[in-house]
């Protein structure tokens, strides 16, 4: 009799036996091939994504940035909930848990050029407690997750919390897989969960990861964090609206992924809430000169303006290359 298995990144759970996932040819949306750089504006080294075909190599020797959902509440079939996977020497660090990011994962293991860059599944990092970054958690316990530890995440306060509920949802399908037949490991449904503001949270031999509190709205807490690793560094913004904090965490950082909502310095003001929870693409261009970011991208894009227009903006108050991020690019 065969048995029915559910497949996980870089393993497979079943109640036999692992088996290694295999390495499907690199595609794209629709089939196409693997994206090689969109949307993009700016001179200098390492301007647009990587791992495009023929560029796995180079992706391998360096830290790679791979968008596993650019979206923000608004997502549709090409625009996943908000996550970012940082990839140092064969680990994947997640940054946020939006809708559908297990599925992102899976086609990202598609594409053989990220295939080959991902061994293991690192801790998971949440910037704030918004729905759409925290969607894919109870996705990400069964299928993103590495074998025979606990699920790791930081966040701020709450985050204890929210897991607990989560696992309580879950429990009584816990119950059945490990008393019952299947005998499923338990370890499988233990968490490892930390509550972080400021500071280094987290570090081993490949990264060191440090919180930075940033001003979302009336969120009593919300993070960014800037990932230093061997041969570089990454700010990631979280949902903000401007703030020194990006400034002093980015201080010459190779790229600053910012969060960003649609306004045009010569139209309509955005609304109230969106000042207050949200960086316009002309408070971006701002922010990353100060901020002596190398690169800029545009990711949790909100408003429905054209990918050139954002850059337009930003670019007008910023000298450096900007990208307007995409699900399943690689930085």
């Amino acid at each position: 009799m065969r048995r029915l298995c559910t497949v996980t990144i870089a393993l497979v759970f079943c109640a036999s036996a692992s088996v290694s996932l295999q390495q499907p040819q690199p595609v794209g949306p629709q089939g196409q091939p693997a994206p090689t750089g969109r949307g993009q504006a700016g001179q200098g080294g390492g301007a647009g994504p990587i791992g495009g075909p023929g560029r796995g190599p180079q992706a391998a020797n360096r830290t790679s940035v791979l968008v596993l959902g650019a979206g923000s509440p608004g997502i549709n079939a090409e625009r996943s909930g908000t996550c970012l996977g940082v990839i140092v020497n064969g680990t994947v660090y997640l940054f946020d848990a939006g809708a559908g990011v297990e599925r992102r994962m899976f086609e990202a293991r598609a594409r053989a050029n990220i295939n080959n860059l991902i061994q293991t599944i690192g801790p998971v990092f949440i910037t704030h407690m918004h729905s759409d970054h925290t969607l894919g958690l109870p996705a990400m316990l069964y299928y993103v997750r590495p074998q025979g530890q606990p699920f790791k995440v930081y966040g701020p306060p709450g985050i204890k919390n929210m897991m607990t509920h989560i696992l309580a949802a879950w429990q009584e399908d816990r119950d059945m897989r490990v008393n019952g037949l299947e005998r499923a490991n338990p370890v499988r449904w233990e968490t490892d969960v930390h509550e972080v503001t400021s500071g280094v949270v987290f570090k081993d031999d490949n990264v060191t990861v440090k919180a930075f509190e940033v001003p979302h709205g009336s969120w009593e807490h919300a993070l960014g964090y800037r990932i230093d690793s061997a041969n570089r560094s990454i700010v990631i913004s979280g949902d903000t609206h401007p703030s020194d904090a990006i400034v002093d965490a980015c201080n010459g950082c190779d790229v600053l992924f910012h969060e960003v909502v649609w306004e045009d310095p010569d139209g309509q003001p955005r609304s109230a809430y969106m000042k207050e929870f949200h960086t316009s693409p002309a408070e971006i261009g701002d922010i990353a000169t100060r901020a002596k970011a190398k690169m800029v991208v545009l990711y949790h894009q909100v408003g429905a303006q054209p990918a050139a227009e954002y850059i337009r903006v930003v670019a007008s108050k910023y000298k450096g290359p900007v990208a307007f991020a995409r699900d399943l690019e690689l930085y």
